[in-house]
């Protein structure tokens, strides 16, 4: 049987590495990565490496650029299916900076969907996200709930993505896709040698919760006190990245197998459980043993009040349901901070 050769676009960030390890179990996969590490390094992939035993054949290449999309794609020939990551993700960055976050995340997809159909791609995922809800009043979200007003420029790229994707595949005949909306990826590898690493200040709140107990940052700032919620902070849907990662592999396999019968499919990828900020940060203190220094502030432009999933749609097409607790969230991501720490 011939492996199919997959573009693992992002592939040295946080999601995209974890992916890329758990396609890396499989037999049946060739991959290759992408990235051009505006907020990643080369050096993940020596992490990856240093887990898997094998090395994953890797490029420099900004996506919103057509000509270097082209030119990835004649250096290598033969690639049958994309999951694509590869997206500016910082819900504040992009309230200051909209135009950049339309121009790298929307041009990028469009370039991959162009000369990827041209040059016999059959299958793409594409990397959404629980975003694209904005402040919804009945929870949890299903697939078939109402896209709301969304709340940041960064949302709205996923918006558009999904739109994009959708009309595109209808289009292109021959080609599959599928959505996946992510809630909060969260953690780290078991092994404690890959994790999340933003090349600048993390506006996630893990990592500002592990920087902040390892002493990178002083004082972490909860934004919002006064939110309608058991505790008045924002609620999450909290998901390990290795279920995310794994998730892929299942929707990848489902699209290969044409098992579906759909030229486009969403997914919601949650753990079906709400978890406040608070709540977050007494669980990391809880498995760590370290008091956290924090404040809460003003509210955040861009944030949704309360968002959690019903991913039931995910388990009974996938065959996939989030398996890892927030315990393990949280020790694997301090884990990391540690490893990172000891070097």
């Amino acid at each position: 049987m011939n492996k199919q050769k997959i573009l693992v676009t992002g592939g040295a960030g946080y999601i995209g590495s974890h992916t890329i390890i758990s396609l890396s179990e499989m037999t049946g996969y060739e991959i290759l990565s992408a990235d051009n590490y505006s907020n990643s390094s080369p050096k993940t992939y020596e992490r990856i490496k240093s887990i898997t035993g094998k090395d994953i054949e890797h490029f420099e290449v900004d996506l919103s650029d057509k000509k270097q999309v082209e030119d990835l794609f004649l250096k290598n020939p033969g690639i049958t299916g994309i999951i694509h990551f590869a997206a500016f993700k910082s819900v504040p960055e992009s309230v200051a900076k909209p135009l950049m976050y339309y121009q790298n995340n929307i041009n990028s997809l469009i370039n991959l969907l162009d000369v990827g159909s041209e040059n016999g791609v059959r299958n793409i995922i594409f990397s959404s996200s629980c975003s694209v809800y904005g402040n919804i009043d009945s929870l949890p979200v299903t697939e078939e709930t109402p896209i709301g007003k969304v709340e940041s420029p960064y949302a709205f790229t996923k918006v558009i993505g999904e739109k994009i994707l959708e009309d595109a595949l209808r289009s292109l005949i021959g080609i599959n896709g599928i959505a996946l909306r992510y809630f909060n990826p969260v953690g780290a590898h078991e092994s404690g040698r890959l994790g999340e690493l933003p090349n600048q200040r993390p506006s996630n709140l893990v990592p500002v919760i592990t920087q902040t107990a390892i002493g990178k940052i002083q004082k972490m700032q909860v934004f919002g006190g006064d939110y309608p919620t058991r505790d008045g902070t924002c609620v999450r849907d909290y998901i390990h990245v290795c279920d995310i990662a794994e998730a892929h592999v299942k929707a990848l396999n489902l699209l290969i197998s044409n098992s579906s019968n759909e030229t486009f499919s969403i997914f919601n990828l949650g753990s079906d459980k709400g978890v406040t900020v608070l709540e977050a940060i007494k669980a990391f203190e809880k498995i760590s043993g370290q008091k956290l220094n924090y404040e809460i502030i003003e509210r955040r432009a861009g944030d949704v009040e309360s968002i959690y999933s019903n991913s039931s749609k995910a388990e009974s097409v996938l065959g996939w349901k989030a398996k890892r607790t927030l315990d393990e969230m949280m020790a694997s991501a301090w884990k990391w901070e540690l490893h990172l720490a000891s070097k």
